[in-house]
């Protein structure tokens, strides 16, 4: 147990210092070295050394991966935020401080996941009722309207609604299980479980589905419809759920595409940017010249000219990573993101009850496909949906929301076998 909380604190340290690093290489390079900038990148690294020592006060065994692998690719996003959008590295770098907040929290909270699954009725109307609130009051930003703004401060309500519905989700399938992989009914080619045990879980998806639309944010509504069908997999193991919910989605694909203007012309982008390359489709243009011009190694840090790319703090981060830090930055914050995710399924494969199974490969597919369709947006493999690159991005409420995250699966991961 020693070593391993050496590995941990050596880990956090090497984090600090890419963070130390990245920091000195901007502002000795722009010439905006300052002494109290340097205090708030120390002042970073000692709030996340210190979180494991307060989490030890209340927990045991853990997986001691998730929060290093966390505040390496914040640390990334910080150095690139403040390369990007230097006005914007203190805000970002509070919101760090609240996310390593809210880890603890939610690791002292989980911590007893099984009866949070006992009010999985009221998480799953709380997520509703956050998407509601984001119809009613919201405002549009970047064409989507998912932004509530309360005085100085704005956040995203989907964000912190997509994990009260994976833990709807988690308790749901983790209870009716058996029902979906036995009780079932023929339609055609199709084997479904009776209407009845799937009725809430359809209805949930459905309502979800056309309130993000209503919002034009497409890539949350991307997520929850994945993160749905492969969870109702994982409970069930019948693939005639996913051929039936790809047929869905091939069918709201074509509805969208000839109902909603924005969808038609992301999909229009997408298809052929060479078409309007100075209009519509100059992010994506832009974003491919950046990956172009990276090579291997990248021009270097401040070196390449990502700023020309509209939004490249949020939407576009990857691909000011991919110019100033090449092949090999990409390389390295692919790899951080399948490490999470390969430990979230690690955990999930030694949890001890269904629920916690669930609820951990949930949020390790909630994660994989957030990080595949923005990567998959900016290299035009997929068309653009406006979500932001866990951890990484500029944005208060993905990050908190992450944090929640990785924290849910640290407390799940202390049930489980102690690391090797």
């Amino acid at each position: 147990m020693r070593n391993t909380k050496l590995s941990e604190f050596g880990l956090l340290a090497l984090a600090g210092l890419i963070l130390i690093n990245g920091y000195l290489t901007v502002t000795l390079t722009s010439h905006h070295f300052s002494s109290q900038g340097l205090g708030i990148v120390l002042g970073l690294i000692l709030a996340w050394i210190v979180t494991p020592l307060v989490i030890r006060r209340f927990s045991s065994a853990r997986d001691m991966f998730f929060l290093p692998l966390a505040v390496f690719l914040a640390s990334i996003g910080l150095t690139l935020i403040l390369r990007l959008r230097p006005d914007l590295f203190i805000p970002q770098a509070m919101w760090l401080v609240a996310g390593l907040i809210a880890f603890v929290i939610s690791v002292f909270v989980f911590r007893q996941a099984e009866l949070i699954a006992n009010y999985k009725y009221l998480c799953g109307i709380a997520g509703l009722i956050l998407l509601i609130i984001t119809i009613v009051f919201g405002v549009d930003i970047g064409g989507n309207k998912n932004w509530v703004i309360l005085g100085p401060v704005r956040f995203q309500p989907s964000e912190f609604a997509k994990l009260l519905i994976i833990i709807f989700l988690a308790a749901y399938l983790s209870e009716r299980r058996q029902l979906l992989s036995y009780t079932t009914k023929q339609y055609g080619p199709l084997t479904l479980p009776h209407p009845r045990f799937i009725a809430p879980l359809l209805a949930l998806w459905g309502l979800t589905m056309a309130m993000l639309i209503v919002q034009r944010d497409l890539g949350s509504a991307l997520l929850y419809f994945g993160t749905t069908v492969i969870m109702t997999y994982m409970a069930s193991g019948r693939l005639s759920y996913v051929a039936l919910a790809l047929g869905l989605f091939v069918a709201g694909s074509a509805v969208c595409y000839f109902v909603f203007p924005h969808v038609q012309i992301r999909i229009d982008i997408w298809l052929n940017p060479w078409a309007d390359p100075s209009g519509r489709a100059y992010q994506i243009v832009q974003s491919l010249f950046a990956f172009g011009s990276g090579g291997l190694l990248g021009t270097g840090l401040t070196y390449g000219y990502p700023t020309i790319i509209p939004e490249v703090h949020t939407d576009f981060i990857f691909a000011a990573i991919g110019e100033e830090l090449g092949l090999a930055g990409t390389a390295a914050v692919i790899v951080a993101y399948i490490l999470l995710v390969y430990r979230a399924f690690r955990t999930a494969l030694s949890a001890p009850t269904p629920f916690t199974m669930l609820l951990a490969s949930g949020l390790g597919v909630l994660t994989a496909l957030q990080v595949f369709v923005i990567i998959g947006g900016v290299t035009k493999f997929l068309p653009l949906t406006g979500i932001t690159l866990p951890l990484i991005s500029y944005g208060g409420s993905s990050m908190v929301s992450s944090f929640i995250l990785l924290g849910m699966l640290y407390a799940v991961s202390e049930a489980t076998a102690p690391n090797e």
